[in-house]
């Protein structure tokens, strides 16, 4: 195993630790009125964790016979043609993240308002965090990159599940060193917390445009030059 390999995963891992399910609705819940319940928040974590794991290894079970079945095939023009018309669809979606079109209530503001809203019980959390895993699985790409570098490395399957496990592990420990900060030192990250908080609800809307838009472009530019060439 490559020192490459391992720094690409953590990175990856941290980049995925930035999302909306990973960071921000965490966030929300360290600031959400009255005490700080560190137990739930981490089951959320955990919760989000488990879930992320369990897809990766439902994909490294598949992964072989998806390979040589897709062997090929995904060079065909039907197949072509319809990765053209997902990228092209990534691409005109991304333009309803523009927060300038953005009605008030909506998209990032709508989640925040949902997270502060909510009861605070266990089962409640387990269930957003699995909501906000789900919602983010069409969009998992640093996720499914990582996958593929492992499944790429001649690794065998028990030191993949351990890189696995780990990936998961980095992914959630920004929002709990956050949640530590904010338990032991509150009048220094809590100025911080509301300063990630308005760059969310203000910014992060246009920056999963960004996200989308761009990887539209690269999957129906892929498409173009190979139909073509």
């Amino acid at each position: 195993m490559s020192s490459t390999l391992l720094l690409s995963l953590v990175g990856l891992a941290l980049l995925d630790s930035t999302s909306i399910g990973t960071l921000f609705i965490p966030i929300w819940l360290m600031l959400a009125p009255g005490r700080v319940r560190a137990g739930r928040i981490l089951l959320y974590l955990g919760t989000i964790a488990v879930f992320y794991f369990a897809v990766g290894v439902l994909i490294l079970l598949g992964a072989d016979s998806i390979a040589g079945w897709a062997d090929g095939a995904l060079d065909s023009p039907v197949a072509l043609w319809i990765q053209l018309g997902i990228g092209v669809s990534l691409f005109a979606v991304s333009f309803r993240f523009d927060s300038k079109r953005r009605k008030p209530g909506t998209g990032v503001s709508r989640w925040r308002e949902r997270v502060t809203a909510g009861t605070g019980s266990a089962g409640w959390l387990a269930g957003l965090a699995l909501l906000a895993a789900l919602a983010e699985v069409a969009t998992m790409l640093p996720y499914l990159g990582a996958i593929g570098m492992m499944t790429t490395s001649d690794l065998g399957l028990a030191t993949v599940l351990g890189l696995l496990a780990a990936y998961c592990v980095v992914m959630v420990l920004p929002a709990a060193v956050l949640l530590l900060g904010r338990l032991a030192a509150r009048s220094l990250v809590e100025p911080l917390l509301q300063r990630l908080n308005k760059w969310i609800t203000d910014k992060a809307g246009n920056a999963t445009g960004w996200i989308l838009g761009i990887a539209g472009f690269l999957v129906a530019r892929d498409a173009l030059a190979r139909l073509f060439t």
